[in-house]
């Protein structure tokens, strides 16, 4: 049977990440407050379970779940606060791209890109938290398909598949100038290069965009 991913979140210490951006040179620090992030990206059971639909181009209940756009992930985080009786932290209106974050909220969200960073690095320092085949799905060892989430070791923190498998959703908007309502995403996927496996490598794409390598996961808010 599939494990819930929001019952296995990892509560995370607050922190100080930065940042930075390879086309533009520029780097920025974040400050962080605690928060919780799941262990696993979402599964394709789990968002079966919850939307009622399988979108992913391979099929295993345990592989993650991609083919699902930016929107998909929000939709689906406001739909499982639902069935969990929290507050959507996702206020959609007419436009399906004008989405507002209700920080307030104790639903299900998708992390932003600090929060990502930080809990990718887990203390570490360098280009990666531990040697690139023992952690993640790459090209090199993917055999080019995805694998069953957690299969490779996580991180010191508990999160598996930070790196590799999936590229992964966040929710912050890549560079609003150049690339409009274009979102960032983060990790690297099965079918990339040892390069794009790195913590930070940035890569965007169109909110509705939807192929083959691009999953999520779960964050929640701490309560304060």
């Amino acid at each position: 049977m599939d494990t819930d991913p929001e019952r296995e979140l990892i509560a995370i210490g607050p922190g100080q990440v930065t940042l930075s951006d390879r086309r533009t040179q520029r780097t920025w620090s974040v400050d962080l407050a605690p928060y919780q992030l799941a262990a696993r990206p979402v599964t394709q059971a789990r968002y079966e379970q919850v939307t009622g639909r399988r979108p992913s181009t391979a099929r295993g209940d345990r592989l993650p779940v991609e083919g699902v756009s930016w929107l998909d992930a929000v939709g689906f985080c406001n739909a499982l606060s639902d069935r969990g009786g929290l507050a959507p932290a996702y206020l959609v209106k007419d436009d399906a791209e004008d989405i507002a974050w209700d920080a307030a909220a104790d639903g299900y969200r998708l992390p932003t890109e600090a929060e990502w960073q930080h809990a990718c690095r887990a203390g570490t320092t360098g280009p990666r938290y531990g040697p690139l085949d023992e952690i993640a799905w790459h090209r090199g060892n993917s055999g080019e398909r995805m694998h069953d989430v957690g299969g490779k070791q996580p991180n010191a923190w508990g999160l598996y598949d930070m790196l590799g498998n999936v590229w992964e959703w966040c929710w912050d908007v890549y560079d609003a100038e150049v690339y409009g309502a274009y979102r960032v995403l983060r990790g690297g996927g099965w079918f990339d290069e040892r390069w794009s496996c790195r913590v930070a490598v940035r890569r965007r794409s169109h909110p509705t965009f939807r192929i083959d390598d691009v999953g999520f996961r779960l964050a929640r808010s701490s309560p304060t």
